[in-house]
């Protein structure tokens, strides 16, 4: 048990490092992409749009509570500690590391709170509605050939978002914390690592209706790393601002909407059947 348990350590070790290797070499094409205004754009189309968050107000006014329960119990009872650990290694500049470390944590507990009990469907629903203000409609349609009962139905509905949070993943966002100890050069290359493989998730469901599958996906994310990256950074970092982060979630998906019918719009050799003059993206939901 022992030896598998340094195994995986020493596997994911070697992936962070290669992977870090990789956010350095793409650094500049997030930059010049333009991927990190979409997350902007989403706050700016959200708040310019009260039917979006009148729609999902409750959900909002709950993420906000438990974000806020969170964030002040970590900064209660974690925060001067950690001060103390990060003037070894920041000297004075060990208030400002030790809130960015909090905040970091604050964010993995928020996010797990929050996508697993309250904001996946509200997601869902921003994603789907900013597709029909745009003139596309997202058709999702119930897969032939399978059949639940209530009970296995139910279970599927608890469970799936539980398996957004992969040992792996967590581990490599609790590893590259520390990066955090650096100054200013740390601090981005968290928010770039970790932006690398948030940025593609808040597509899934555009992929999904595609049709697109695992190897398409990556064929597809490939051809937009930097893009992808900035994306994701930039979410990060608004997801990293105490209490109203979590909303930022809700206004990034917003902005990956917004994206992604730009390329949809874009795609003019691979035109979709239409409806009523508006392009209709059909796909099987696996839900």
């Amino acid at each position: 048990m022992a030896s598998t348990s340094t195994s995986t350590t020493a596997r994911v070790g070697n992936t962070i490092e290669q992977e870090l290797i990789q956010v350095l070499t793409v650094s500049k094409d997030a930059v010049v992409s333009g991927g990190w205004w979409y997350p902007v754009q989403g706050v700016l189309y959200f708040a310019s749009h009260p039917s979006l968050h009148r729609a999902i107000f409750p959900v909002i006014l709950k993420t906000l509570l438990t974000a806020l329960g969170i964030t002040a119990a970590l900064f209660t009872f974690t925060y001067l500690p950690q001060v103390a650990f990060c003037a070894v290694f920041s000297g004075p500049f060990a208030f400002a590391t030790a809130a960015m470390l909090v905040l970091g944590e604050a964010y993995a507990v928020i996010m797990f709170v929050s996508k697993t009990f309250l904001l996946g469907r509200a997601q869902d629903q921003l994603f789907n509605a900013v597709f029909r203000q745009q003139g596309i409609n997202l058709v999702f349609v119930e897969q032939k050939g399978k059949s639940r009962s209530f009970v296995q139905s139910a279970f599927k509905s608890m469970s799936k978002p539980l398996q957004r949070f992969s040992r792996e993943g967590l581990l490599r966002y609790v590893v590259s914390l520390p990066l955090n100890l650096v100054p200013v050069v740390g601090t981005v290359l968290f928010l770039l690592y970790n932006g690398a493989k948030a940025g593609p998730t808040f597509h899934t469901r555009y992929f999904q209706a595609k049709g697109m599958g695992p190897a398409a996906r990556q064929a597809f994310v490939d051809k937009r790393k930097g893009a992808y990256t900035a994306f994701g950074a930039a979410t990060l970092a608004l997801n990293l601002v105490p209490v109203v982060g979590p909303v930022f979630m809700l206004t990034s998906t917003v902005g990956a909407a917004l994206w992604a019918c730009e390329l949809e719009k874009k795609e003019k050799d691979r035109e979709s059947p239409s409806l009523d003059g508006k392009r209709v993206l059909v796909a099987v939901d696996s839900e």
